[in-house]
């Protein structure tokens, strides 16, 4: 019988215990769980006490070239003594598997496991400790390059507006305040001073649910799969456009963890006046970055569904919110 072909599978995790243990050399103990499906599938992998990570890859999604350059950066980061989740190397000193699923060759990585909790709320003082882990990623990153995607203004917002419009009408109010918001962000990007904004390689999706508290309030960072090349002002906008998410646009909640933040990262390094002036600006740029995204991967994204009323109240209750708020560049 033929087998009906299909775009994105989710493999069995009891076949990938035994695939580890043979390529890792872990025990037959050694147990693995799907932990999240998405564009990219996680497992929980634990060998006595010992925990790892496992990532497979959508097909189609990252590159051999693109994942290498991922693993180039993690063991940068490693060796500079910053707190990363980083990858591990098998039996062969091979970082890469490649597993034969029925749509196609996926990729995988074996990553350590980042020891502490998410935190959703997350205490000022902790927010200082992760502007200073930012600023430390920064100044290993800063002036270095990848072999993958450069966060050009095409890129944040050009492109995604394409994929947007496969899903929202164009006629629709919320379409409208993109074009029009698309347009104003474009001038400010166009007209920034580049001589004041530091670039290099940017993470681009730091937030809480990509970094873990230990109790003693040390912070680890992973998930680099969108790491590429760009403004560092960038995750500085990313994770102040994520904060006021998640504080419920509250002021007096998120402006103090703000400025936390802020202080935090300049304990380490100066962010530049023209930096912060373009950081909501960027913010809101984000979001159409990761509309698009969703978007353009809707078929293994992790919503459950993507359709015109949601992106409605995607665009009202986040992004025009946000812009509202912030009137960057006015």
């Amino acid at each position: 019988m033929t087998l009906f072909p299909v775009t994105s599978s989710i493999l069995s995790a009891t076949h990938l215990d035994a695939f580890l243990q043979e390529k890792y050399d872990l025990s037959d103990d050694t147990t693995c769980s799907l932990v999240r499906a998405g564009i990219n599938h996680t497992y929980l992998v634990a060998d006595h006490g010992i925990k790892y990570v496992f990532r497979v890859y959508s097909l189609n999604w990252r590159t051999q070239t693109e994942i290498t350059e991922e693993i180039r950066l993690l063991n940068e980061l490693k060796q500079n003594n910053v707190p990363v989740s980083y990858p591990v190397a098998d039996k062969n000193d091979n970082y890469i598997q490649t597993l034969n699923a029925p749509e196609g060759e996926r990729f995988g990585i074996l990553f350590s496991f980042a020891a502490g909790e998410k935190l959703h709320l997350i205490p000022a003082e902790t927010h200082f400790r992760i502007g200073a882990l930012m600023a430390q990623i920064h100044s290993v990153t800063q002036n270095m390059r990848l072999d993958r995607v450069q966060y050009t203004p095409q890129v944040l917002l050009q492109e995604p507006m394409g994929q947007l419009a496969k899903f929202l009408p164009e006629d629709t109010d919320e379409m409208g305040f993109m074009r029009t918001t698309q347009e104003h962000l474009l001038e400010i990007i166009a007209a920034a001073s580049t001589s004041h904004i530091r670039s290099g390689v940017v993470h681009l999706d730091m937030w809480f649910d990509n970094l873990n508290v230990a109790a003693d309030n040390q912070v680890i960072v992973f998930d680099f799969d969108f790491c590429g090349n760009g403004w560092l002002c960038l995750d500085l906008a990313y994770y102040m456009m994520q904060l006021h998410n998640v504080e419920k646009y509250e002021v007096k909640d998120y402006q103090p963890k703000v400025d936390s933040f802020l202080a935090g990262y300049e304990s380490v390094s100066a962010i530049s006046d023209e930096e912060k002036r373009l950081l909501p600006a960027l913010g809101v740029s984000l979001y159409f970055f990761y509309l698009g995204i969703q978007c353009r991967r809707y078929d293994n994204w992790s919503n459950t569904f993507l359709n015109e009323n949601y992106l409605k109240r995607f665009i009202n209750g986040l992004v025009k919110r946000y812009y509202d708020i912030y009137s960057p560049g006015k």
